[in-house]
């Protein structure tokens, strides 16, 4: 098959978007099919990923107002012209609100069938940043998403609500995690030392500083006596979390081998945002052997099971979380069992288990269109 991806963010980018439309790229050179990647240009002086497994067009973009780490991109002719140029047989759609909007349509005006990938809570986005404005994100997901012949989604909340709110023709894609770079072994007792030099219980958070993260809820085990809490990421945010988080430390943006090392070294993943579609990170803090305290909302409701992964928690209460830290604090044992059992859970989700079923669903969409064309 010949597929092109056009992606609201990739690499340089580091996000769930980027990364997923990464791994489907790569997932599909490896069993042989012809990706090519549309996405926004990254800004001035990040140069583009050299490690990208198939070629890359960008087109021209500006920063989001507010937020400069995400780039928006402009009308360009150069996305119709890669659909033609490349002979695609079908569209995959990542996330799509803008660039992945003139995608679908440029798909529908040439005949393309388009898969859309829904990963952006965009009506929690709007209750975050606005106060309102959910009913108007509602519309437009349903907008965008009755327009292609299939939406994933990622997780069975995301399923649910799609549904709820009108969007036809939803099946469930959920993620994959690279169980070979986040392994339990890569824990590292220097680095321990370094980030807990009094031998504190370290609770980790991983992922974008921004608002709808809502890691401020982590300042009640900051104040636990015997923890350390340690940020990973960067964002807008992250100004207002050096007095929201007293005694964290904060380690800023980290990939990579070195961001395996770092999970594999926490004795709690704590995630706070209750907007996810998924949340990569607690899949792999999870393979990195490590119990998760999470909201019982989105995403983690699928990942996380209460009581035997790690323990969810109301969206948004702040002691709820702090006391969830503080039980797997005084319970080395439960720790322990709760972190084995999290990596025995997610070995079976690699990215190359998911991208087979992704590959399966592109097959359906060109089977039914073959199908609808010869009636």
């Amino acid at each position: 098959m010949r597929v092109v991806i056009v992606t609201e963010s990739f690499p340089p980018d580091v996000n769930g978007v980027a990364h997923c439309a990464l791994q489907t790229a790569r997932h599909l050179v490896d069993r042989g099919h012809a990706p090519l990647v549309v996405a926004p240009a990254p800004a001035p002086g990040n140069k583009p990923d050299a490690s990208a497994p198939c070629p890359v067009v960008h087109v021209p973009s500006l920063p989001l107002p507010g937020y400069p780490q995400v780039r928006v991109a402009l009308p360009s002719r150069r996305l119709a012209a890669t659909l033609i140029e490349h002979r695609a047989d079908i569209v995959h759609l990542a996330s799509p609100f803008v660039l992945g909007v003139r995608g679908m349509a440029a798909a529908a005006r040439l005949g393309i069938p388009a898969v859309a990938v829904y990963q952006t809570d965009l009506a929690g986005y709007a209750r975050t940043y606005m106060g309102a404005g959910e009913a108007a994100a509602w519309r437009r997901i349903r907008s965008v998403h009755s327009a292609a012949d299939l939406t994933l989604a990622p997780s069975s909340a995301a399923l649910h609500d799609l549904e709820a709110h009108g969007v036809p023709r939803v099946r469930l894609w959920p993620r994959g995690v690279d169980t070979v770079r986040f392994r339990p072994e890569l824990r590292d007792e220097a680095l321990r030392r370094e980030l807990a030099p009094h031998g504190e219980l370290i609770v980790g958070y991983v992922g974008r500083l921004a608002p709808e993260k809502h890691i401020e809820l982590l300042a009640g085990a900051c104040g636990l006596p015997g923890v350390r809490v340690v940020v990973v990421g960067d964002g807008p945010s992250r100004p207002s979390l050096d007095e929201a988080l007293p005694g964290a430390v904060f380690l800023g943006r980290r990939t990579g081998d070195e961001l395996a090392r770092i999970f594999a070294s926490l004795d709690v993943f704590a995630h706070t945002g209750p907007f996810e579609t998924f949340c990569q990170t607690v899949q792999e803090a999870m393979a990195s052997g490590v119990p998760v305290v999470a909201p019982a909302a989105g995403g983690p409701l699928d990942l996380v099971a209460h009581g035997r992964t790690g323990l969810l928690v109301p969206p948004r209460d702040a002691a709820a979380v702090r006391d969830a830290v503080w039980s797997l604090a005084a319970d080395p044992a439960a720790r322990a069992a709760y972190g084995a059992t999290a990596r025995a859970t997610v070995e079976g989700r690699t990215w190359a288990a998911v991208g087979d079923q992704l590959i399966g669903h592109y097959a359906g969409v060109l089977t039914t269109r073959r199908t609808v064309v010869a009636a």
